[in-house]
């Protein structure tokens, strides 16, 4: 089996649609965590110039990684500027701490 790795970052208040719409697709595990940073929106206001984002990544299998940074991008886009991005990466190996296993060795 192929692994990919979805990581996307993208604004705050979109996190509980983003959220619902994975769970929707049977998304079976992923890891959320608030960020601070700037890419294409700045806050000017803000000392730092930083906003809150949320990231979320997850592990898939590589059939699926597309369909999942697409329901990504059609829940967080408000289509204005810092809407935020979606990468995906490949992945040579996952193991399970618990196991010591490579995932792809689980039958």
């Amino acid at each position: 089996m192929r692994y990919r790795k979805v990581t996307a970052i993208f604004r705050l208040e979109q996190l509980n649609k983003v959220e619902h719409k994975l769970q929707e697709l049977g998304v079976k595990g992923l890891s959320v965590s608030k960020v601070k940073g700037y890419g294409e929106y700045v806050d000017f206001y803000a000392k730092d110039w930083l906003t809150n984002h949320a990231r979320i990544e997850l592990f898939t299998d590589e059939s699926e990684a597309e369909t999942i940074a697409q329901a990504i991008m059609d829940a967080a886009s408000l289509d204005m500027e810092g809407d935020g991005i979606v990468a995906i990466l490949p992945v040579e190996k996952i193991y399970r701490i618990r196991t010591k296993t490579e995932i792809s060795d689980e039958a």
